[in-house]
This record gives C-alpha cells, structure tokens and sequence, in this order.
C-alpha cells in the first residue's frame, strides 16, 4: 500500500484488531495489494469470504449462472444436499454421477 513495512505492519495491526476503521480509498488500495475483489474484505465470514473470491475468479458467463444457481439452491434444499453427497465422492465417481445427471437432462 505504499506505507512502509512498519507503519504498514501497525496500520493492518489496528484494522484487524477494530482500533480503526479502514477508509474506502484504503480498501481499494488494500484490496488491489491482495489481489482480491473489495467485497472479500468486507464479507460477514470466512464462508462469504471465499464464495466471493471463488465468483471474482469465474469469467463473466460463469458468474451469470451461478448468480441463477445459487438462488436456487437455496430454495431447494434437497438438491443442495444431493449436490453436497455427489461432491464428496471420489472424483471417479463424481464423474459417473454427474454424467448420470447430463444423461437425465
């Protein structure tokens, strides 16, 4: 962010810890020095954090699907779980369920 190593490292220190607040001109430098999409610094947890790293990673087309997949997953609790099960198989076999799942649509 172009403060130094030790004011950096005492700027971060007082961010982390809540002694003060991060301003948006900051963010976005902070942001840009990670490499990760503003709204990553600003998700509610870890869970959030990640989602939002792994859509800023997706090209356009992706996000636009996903931003309809994630609704209704949502919504449908069944198929969420079903999706969670066939993700925690052996790859292998995830590449047999899916192909299943194509087959079927």
């Amino acid at each position: 962010m172009g403060l130094g190593k030790d004011k950096g490292s005492s700027r971060i220190n007082r961010y982390e810890h809540q002694v003060t607040a991060i301003g948006f001109d900051n963010l976005d430098k902070l942001a840009e020095v990670l490499d990760v999409p503003v709204a990553y610094l600003l998700a509610d947890d870890a869970a959030m954090a990640d989602a939002i790293l792994a859509l800023s990673e997706a090209d356009e087309s992706q996000r636009d699907v996903l931003a309809t997949l994630i609704p209704a997953l949502i919504q449908d609790p069944t198929l969420l779980s079903r999706l969670v099960k066939l993700l925690q198989l052996p790859k292998r076999e995830q590449s047999k369920a899916l192909k299943t799942l194509t087959d079927k649509a």
